[in-house]
């Protein structure tokens, strides 16, 4: 299973009357050896961590010892306004992609044996990246599958990211245990929540693409609340295998707010700034994981500017106006039960773009679970044919913020939800009835002549339901005889007495 393939689970969009799914290409199609591969570094984080005991140095945490090493030649974003760092994840360094360009000279010569040893760098460090399996990649294509339904229906435009929420719902199981963790690892179909964290680990390696030709960065953190100590074992754990960055600060600040809010601007490039400002935690926040994903890719043939017209786009609720770009070229064509594919190259991946006929509905796509069967294994699709294919593609820019809580409780997942069934004794024991009491995934992904754009975030919060819980309402009238009491200090009575009749009016 090469890397194009599996990206198809990186986005799936739905827009008017085309559904729309950035990845994998068909299997005969494939880039050379060397394009699919990428650096897999093992995550290097370092850490400023402070003692656990009370009695230690007032400034110091109360739940991490020293965790990591510093990597020195780390180059990671910053995080502005972080009231304590405990540890930065340090993402694997890639060599650049030659650009036949930079290699030519003012004379007009080409200087082949420079951009050949170049080109031989950078395929040095591709090639070391893993390449999934059909096996690996299943589990994805199924929780894609499920999750399709519940996170695109609707007439608006949606959009989302089934691996970023898949690789939150990886960073949660880590953190519950019992039948909270078992209905985790049921969904993502993994074995145990060991298994699921190395098939993460295998994901972003094989994933993360930085090389200035295409891009595709993955990032994670968990969001700590400093009065709280947590289990350094299991935060370990995360930040190793899911490159997270730990952070810990006051919850309900307007400071750690925007610390996590420009960590999540920064991991997706500004693209989702808006639903990014959104994102608060209150005083009763124990834990955040954030998990983000950032895509930027051109077309292999990008749309000619000046094809591209103004026609008209039959939408559920009317036609309008909209720039189609336009591009002839020679590709394969799917025939499918309800609705039509096509496949266009982007530099490392691709899109799928899907009609419905003119009797079906994206959500009735949704519903079909040959257009699932498709996309998670086109090239074993027999209703294909080579044409000539006159694409007209309209520009678009969707983007959604959704809430996942009854889709995830739809999709078997409850407990967490529940503070009476939840068990996150993997976290911490310093608080009981806990739940998640925010689940919160935006994505975009826009597209133009040049190529596409694309990036979401999911966004976990975990809260101590006793601490939240508003207490009932009473109404306490003393319209009838009554005991009263003076007490000082360890409760000594001072006055005792007997209502019997107040003061007349």
């Amino acid at each position: 299973m090469t890397i194009k393939r599996f990206c198809s689970l990186l986005m799936a969009a739905a827009m008017g009357l085309t559904l729309i799914g950035c990845g994998g290409a068909p299997a005969e199609n494939d880039s050379p050896a060397g394009f699919d591969a990428q650096d897999n570094a093992p995550a290097e984080l370092s850490a400023n961590i402070g003692q656990s005991d009370a009695d230690k140095e007032p400034e110091s945490l109360p739940f991490f010892a020293s965790l990591f090493h510093t990597k020195k030649k780390a180059v990671t974003p910053s995080v502005k306004a972080v009231s304590n760092e405990i540890a930065k994840a340090v993402y694997p360094t890639t060599a650049p992609f030659p650009n036949e360009e930079d290699y030519i000279s003012a004379n007009g010569s080409f200087d082949s044996e420079a951009y050949f040893k170049a080109y031989e760098k950078w395929t040095a460090v591709v090639s070391a990246r893993p390449d999934l399996t059909a096996e690996e990649v299943a589990p994805l294509n199924a929780f894609f599958r499920d999750s399709a339904r519940q996170f695109l229906s609707g007439k608006e435009n949606r959009v989302y990211s089934p691996l970023n929420i898949y690789m939150a719902l990886a960073m949660l199981s880590n953190l519950t245990a019992g039948n909270s963790q078992k209905q985790i690892l049921k969904l993502l179909d993994a074995k145990s929540a060991d298994a699921l964290r190395t098939q993460a680990n295998r994901i972003w390696n094989a994933l993360y693409t930085d090389d200035g030709a295409s891009t595709t960065l993955l990032g994670s953190s968990i969001w700590l609340n400093q009065s709280v100590r947590f289990n350094a074992d299991t935060l370990k754990k995360i930040s190793e295998s899911f490159y997270a960055s730990s952070y810990s600060g006051k919850m309900g600040s307007k400071e750690f707010d925007a610390a996590l809010q420009t960590w999540l601007n920064e991991q997706t490039r500004g693209l989702l700034s808006q639903q990014a400002g959104g994102v608060s935690m209150s005083p009763e926040t124990l834990l955040a994981l954030a998990t983000t994903i950032y895509f930027k890719a051109n077309w292999h043939d990008k749309f000619n500017e000046a094809a591209t017209k103004t026609d008209t786009f039959h939408a559920a609720d009317g036609d309008r106006k909209a720039p189609f770009m336009r591009q002839t070229f020679t590709g394969a064509y799917y025939q499918g039960k309800g609705f039509t594919a096509v496949y266009k190259y982007l530099r490392d991946s691709g899109m799928w773009l899907i009609l419905p006929d003119k009797d079906k509905t994206p959500a009735d796509l949704l519903e079909n679970n040959a257009v699932m069967d498709f996309l998670a294994a086109p090239e074993k699709y027999v209703n294909i044919s080579r044409a000539d294919i006159t694409l007209s593609l309209p520009k678009f820019d969707v983007s959604a913020d959704l809430n996942l809580i009854a889709g995830l409780k739809a999709l078997g997942i409850t407990d967490v939800f529940n503070s009476a069934a939840s068990n996150f004794s993997p976290m911490t024991t310093d608080a009981e009835k806990i739940v998640i009491g925010q689940a919160k995934h935006a994505a975009r992904v826009k597209i133009d002549e040049e190529g596409c754009e694309a990036a979401a975030f999911t966004v976990m919060m975990a809260e101590a339901t006793a601490m939240m819980e508003q207490p009932p309402k009473v109404n306490f009238t003393l319209d009838r005889p009554f005991l009263f009491a003076v007490t000082a200090t360890e409760n000594l009575p001072l006055f005792v007495g007997a209502v019997q009749t107040p003061i007349a009016a």
